[in-house]
Protein backbone atom coordinates (compact mmCIF):
# COMPACT_ATOMS: atom_id res chain seq x y z
CA UNK A 1 0.00 0.00 0.00
CA UNK A 2 1.55 3.40 -0.65
CA UNK A 3 1.77 6.05 1.62
CA UNK A 4 2.40 10.17 0.88
CA UNK A 5 5.69 10.98 0.44
CA UNK A 6 6.53 13.13 2.87
CA UNK A 7 7.82 11.63 5.90
CA UNK A 8 9.33 8.82 4.38
CA UNK A 9 12.73 7.54 2.84
CA UNK A 10 10.81 8.18 -0.21
CA UNK A 11 11.19 11.96 0.59
CA UNK A 12 14.95 11.78 1.58
CA UNK A 13 15.24 9.81 -1.90
CA UNK A 14 13.83 12.62 -4.23
CA UNK A 15 15.58 15.77 -1.85
CA UNK A 16 18.76 13.67 -2.15
CA UNK A 17 18.41 13.92 -6.51
CA UNK A 18 17.68 17.41 -5.85
CA UNK A 19 13.66 17.46 -6.58
CA UNK A 20 11.76 19.63 -3.91
CA UNK A 21 9.16 17.10 -2.05
CA UNK A 22 6.35 19.27 -3.14
CA UNK A 23 7.68 18.93 -6.75
CA UNK A 24 7.23 15.22 -6.05
CA UNK A 25 4.07 15.22 -4.49
CA UNK A 26 2.07 17.63 -7.10
CA UNK A 27 3.67 14.80 -9.40
CA UNK A 28 1.86 11.88 -8.03
CA UNK A 29 4.94 10.10 -6.60
CA UNK A 30 4.26 8.53 -2.95
CA UNK A 31 6.21 5.78 -1.68
CA UNK A 32 6.08 1.98 -0.98
CA UNK A 33 7.86 0.04 1.42
CA UNK A 34 7.25 -3.39 -0.37
CA UNK A 35 6.86 -2.74 -4.32
CA UNK A 36 8.71 -5.93 -5.46
CA UNK A 37 9.84 -6.52 -2.96
CA UNK A 38 11.67 -3.09 -1.89
CA UNK A 39 11.34 -0.16 -1.41
CA UNK A 40 10.36 2.36 -3.94
CA UNK A 41 9.10 6.24 -4.86
CA UNK A 42 5.97 5.71 -7.47
CA UNK A 43 3.69 7.15 -9.43
CA UNK A 44 1.12 6.58 -12.03
CA UNK A 45 1.17 7.07 -15.59
CA UNK A 46 -1.93 8.02 -17.68
CA UNK A 47 -2.74 7.66 -20.97
CA UNK A 48 -4.06 10.75 -23.62
CA UNK A 49 -7.79 10.11 -21.85
CA UNK A 50 -6.21 10.61 -18.13
CA UNK A 51 -6.89 7.01 -17.47
CA UNK A 52 -4.51 4.97 -15.25
CA UNK A 53 -1.99 3.01 -17.29
CA UNK A 54 0.41 1.79 -15.53
CA UNK A 55 2.32 2.24 -11.90
CA UNK A 56 5.84 2.70 -12.04
CA UNK A 57 8.26 2.52 -9.47
CA UNK A 58 12.07 3.45 -8.86
CA UNK A 59 13.93 1.68 -6.10
CA UNK A 60 15.50 3.64 -3.29
CA UNK A 61 18.39 1.15 -2.84
CA UNK A 62 19.61 -1.23 -5.87
CA UNK A 63 22.30 -3.67 -5.60
CA UNK A 64 23.84 -5.84 -8.41
CA UNK A 65 21.95 -7.70 -10.60
CA UNK A 66 19.14 -5.89 -9.36
CA UNK A 67 16.50 -3.68 -11.67
CA UNK A 68 16.68 0.06 -10.49
CA UNK A 69 12.79 0.46 -11.79
CA UNK A 70 9.47 -1.55 -12.09
CA UNK A 71 6.97 -0.57 -14.09
CA UNK A 72 3.18 -2.78 -13.68
CA UNK A 73 0.41 -2.74 -16.21
CA UNK A 74 -0.53 -2.11 -19.65
CA UNK A 75 1.83 0.22 -20.46
CA UNK A 76 0.35 3.49 -22.85
CA UNK A 77 1.17 5.88 -20.21
CA UNK A 78 3.24 8.76 -19.84
CA UNK A 79 3.83 11.05 -16.31
CA UNK A 80 2.28 15.02 -17.11
CA UNK A 81 4.38 17.57 -15.12
CA UNK A 82 3.05 21.31 -15.37
CA UNK A 83 0.40 20.25 -18.17
CA UNK A 84 3.15 17.68 -19.80
CA UNK A 85 1.81 17.29 -23.03
CA UNK A 86 -1.14 19.65 -22.98
CA UNK A 87 1.54 22.75 -22.88
CA UNK A 88 3.55 23.99 -25.95
CA UNK A 89 5.89 23.27 -26.37
CA UNK A 90 6.47 19.66 -26.27
CA UNK A 91 9.15 18.82 -24.50
CA UNK A 92 9.45 14.66 -23.61
CA UNK A 93 11.71 13.02 -21.66
CA UNK A 94 12.84 9.60 -20.45
CA UNK A 95 13.01 9.13 -17.06
CA UNK A 96 10.51 10.49 -14.16
CA UNK A 97 13.59 11.96 -12.43
CA UNK A 98 14.61 14.06 -15.73
CA UNK A 99 10.65 15.01 -15.60
CA UNK A 100 11.14 16.35 -12.17
CA UNK A 101 14.14 18.36 -12.58
CA UNK A 102 12.50 19.87 -15.59
CA UNK A 103 9.20 20.91 -13.21
CA UNK A 104 11.46 21.87 -10.64
CA UNK A 105 12.75 24.48 -12.62
CA UNK A 106 9.28 25.22 -13.59
CA UNK A 107 9.26 23.64 -17.28
CA UNK A 108 6.42 21.52 -18.51
CA UNK A 109 7.18 18.44 -20.13
CA UNK A 110 5.84 14.13 -20.34
CA UNK A 111 8.16 12.03 -19.30
CA UNK A 112 7.86 8.38 -21.06
CA UNK A 113 9.65 6.46 -18.91
CA UNK A 114 12.04 5.02 -21.92
CA UNK A 115 8.80 3.56 -23.75
CA UNK A 116 7.45 4.18 -26.85
CA UNK A 117 3.74 5.62 -26.43
CA UNK A 118 1.68 4.76 -29.63
CA UNK A 119 -0.65 7.89 -28.86
CA UNK A 120 2.04 10.68 -28.70
CA UNK A 121 2.20 10.93 -32.16
CA UNK A 122 -1.15 12.05 -32.91
CA UNK A 123 -1.55 14.50 -29.95
CA UNK A 124 1.82 16.03 -31.41
CA UNK A 125 0.67 16.14 -34.99
CA UNK A 126 1.57 19.72 -36.44
CA UNK A 127 2.94 21.01 -33.46
CA UNK A 128 6.69 21.61 -32.22
CA UNK A 129 8.33 19.03 -30.57
CA UNK A 130 11.61 18.52 -28.21
CA UNK A 131 12.83 15.28 -27.52
CA UNK A 132 14.92 15.92 -24.64
CA UNK A 133 16.51 12.37 -24.00
CA UNK A 134 19.87 11.67 -21.92
CA UNK A 135 22.98 13.29 -24.13
CA UNK A 136 24.23 9.42 -24.28
CA UNK A 137 24.16 7.11 -27.51
CA UNK A 138 20.85 5.43 -25.88
CA UNK A 139 19.69 8.71 -25.75
CA UNK A 140 20.05 9.82 -29.79
CA UNK A 141 18.90 6.44 -30.87
CA UNK A 142 15.71 7.39 -28.78
CA UNK A 143 15.44 10.44 -30.43
CA UNK A 144 15.65 8.84 -33.77
CA UNK A 145 13.32 6.55 -33.35
CA UNK A 146 10.65 9.28 -32.02
CA UNK A 147 11.41 11.36 -35.00
CA UNK A 148 10.93 8.64 -37.25
CA UNK A 149 7.53 8.15 -35.87
CA UNK A 150 6.52 11.56 -35.50
CA UNK A 151 6.84 13.01 -39.20
CA UNK A 152 3.50 15.03 -38.44
CA UNK A 153 5.62 17.37 -35.79
CA UNK A 154 8.23 19.55 -36.01
CA UNK A 155 11.02 17.58 -34.27
CA UNK A 156 13.94 19.33 -32.53
CA UNK A 157 16.56 17.37 -30.05
CA UNK A 158 17.36 19.40 -26.77
CA UNK A 159 20.46 18.30 -24.30
CA UNK A 160 20.92 18.02 -20.93
CA UNK A 161 23.48 21.06 -19.65
CA UNK A 162 27.26 20.37 -20.92
CA UNK A 163 28.79 16.95 -19.63
CA UNK A 164 25.58 15.97 -17.76
CA UNK A 165 24.33 12.95 -19.12
CA UNK A 166 20.30 13.76 -18.10
CA UNK A 167 18.95 16.49 -17.23
CA UNK A 168 18.62 14.67 -13.62
CA UNK A 169 22.48 14.83 -13.30
CA UNK A 170 22.39 18.39 -14.53
CA UNK A 171 20.12 19.34 -11.65
CA UNK A 172 22.15 17.65 -8.95
CA UNK A 173 25.64 18.91 -10.57
CA UNK A 174 24.84 22.24 -12.02
CA UNK A 175 21.52 23.61 -10.15
CA UNK A 176 18.24 24.67 -11.53
CA UNK A 177 19.41 28.06 -12.85
CA UNK A 178 21.78 25.54 -15.14
CA UNK A 179 18.91 23.84 -15.89
CA UNK A 180 16.77 26.01 -17.26
CA UNK A 181 19.53 28.30 -19.02
CA UNK A 182 19.65 25.23 -21.07
CA UNK A 183 16.26 25.05 -21.78
CA UNK A 184 16.05 28.59 -22.59
CA UNK A 185 18.93 28.20 -25.25
CA UNK A 186 17.76 25.48 -27.00
CA UNK A 187 14.32 26.94 -27.30
CA UNK A 188 15.40 30.44 -28.34
CA UNK A 189 17.96 28.84 -30.53
CA UNK A 190 15.34 27.72 -32.46
CA UNK A 191 13.66 30.92 -33.63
Amino acid sequence: MSQGLRGTRGQVYVEHRAIPVEVACEAGVRYIDDFGGRAAVVVPLYDNQDRLASLHGRYLEVSRGQDKMLTVGPGGGVINLLGGWRTEPLIIVEGLFDGLSLASCGIACVATIGRWVHWIPDVAAGREVWLAFDRSRSGDTEALSYSARMFRSSIRRMLPPGQCKDWNTGLVKRGPAAVARAVRMSLNGAK
